[in-house]
Parts: structure tokens; C-alpha cells; sequence
């Protein structure tokens, strides 16, 4: 019983493991053909939206 509950758990994180990183990997490859020229949309509204903040936090640089 050990040794099928062993199994079960490899087999399991290894179904889980190799699907999530299916899924980060095809999410990249789709995003770098497919995406074209609005693959950064979100970064530059969030870049545009945040002109003018003032910084937070942190160590001041000298």
C-alpha cells in the first residue's frame, strides 16, 4: 500500500508539474508569434498610467 501511494504521488506532481509547464511555455510561444505588435499592451498602459508617481519605499540611492 507504501509503495502504490508512492507511485500515485510521483505520478501525480509529475501530471501537475509537466502541465504547468506546458501551459508557461505555450503561453510564451503563442505570445511571441501570435502576439505581434500589441504583446506589450499592458505593460505600456501600466508605464503611461503610472507617470508622474511619486516613488514609495526603498533605500534612497546616494
Amino acid at each position: 500500500m507504501v509503495k502504490y501511494l508512492t507511485d500515485f504521488t510521483i505520478v501525480a506532481l509529475l501530471v501537475i508539474g509537466i502541465t504547468a509547464i506546458m501551459g508557461v511555455l505555450t503561453n510564451g510561444i503563442g505570445k511571441k508569434i501570435f502576439g505581434g505588435k500589441r504583446k506589450s499592451e499592458f505593460v505600456d498602459q501600466s508605464l503611461k498610467m503610472q507617470t508622474g508617481w511619486k516613488t514609495v519605499g526603498g533605500q534612497k540611492d546616494n
